[in-house]
């Protein structure tokens, strides 16, 4: 179980009558018990009543979702062959249908591109300097050619400060392509 679910576990136990063992309702668990298993206990109908009542409007898939959501948190922190493993599917189960791209992700995508231009050219500056070789001393050191220097563009520093406020396209940046 994992630490987050503890308080609610340990509500629910003091909540719980003498002599309950079991955290699912008695009625849920005798319907799992069928054929069908737990699709018998229509824990979905129950789950989307929930989250009405509270105020909320209930996603689409909910119980996928939720796994979606838990192991997408769960890969910020550990590696995918652990992640899997306690959720007990496979890294290509879980790359194709349940880790997501969060808000978070592009955050951190925009304060890493928006880094102040002057520390983005002290570190081109000094890659460029560890990977350059010593000569034996004795040669002149060539001229780069135009190609070979780092690029500058001029202007782009402004550009994070007015990027976040702008709005894309539902089809992106690029105009849709049809056929493919």
């Amino acid at each position: 179980l994992f630490t987050e679910l503890r308080p609610f576990l340990e509500e629910s136990f003091e909540l719980a009558k003498a002599g309950d063992i079991y955290v699912v309702d008695e009625r849920f668990r005798a319907a799992a018990q069928g054929p069908g298993g737990w699709q018998n206990a229509n824990l979905r109908t129950t789950f989307t009543k929930i989250i009405e009542r509270v105020g909320l409007e209930p996603w689409p898939k909910l119980f996928q979702n939720l796994r979606a959501s838990r192991e997408t948190e769960l890969m910020q922190h550990h590696p995918i062959h652990v992640v899997t493993n306690w959720l007990g599917n496979t890294t290509q189960v879980a790359m194709k249908h349940y880790l997501m791209t969060t808000e978070a992700d592009f955050e951190r995508a925009l304060v890493a591109a928006c880094e102040p231009l002057e520390t983005s050219r002290d570190k081109v500056a000094q890659k460029a300097a560890q990977h350059m070789h010593a000569g034996g001393g004795k040669a002149s050191q060539a001229i780069p050619l135009a190609h070979e220097k780092t690029p500058v563009f001029p202007g782009y520093a402004n550009i994070c400060d007015v990027m976040p406020n702008r709005q894309i396209a539902a089809e992106g940046l690029e105009p849709p392509t049809r056929g493919l």
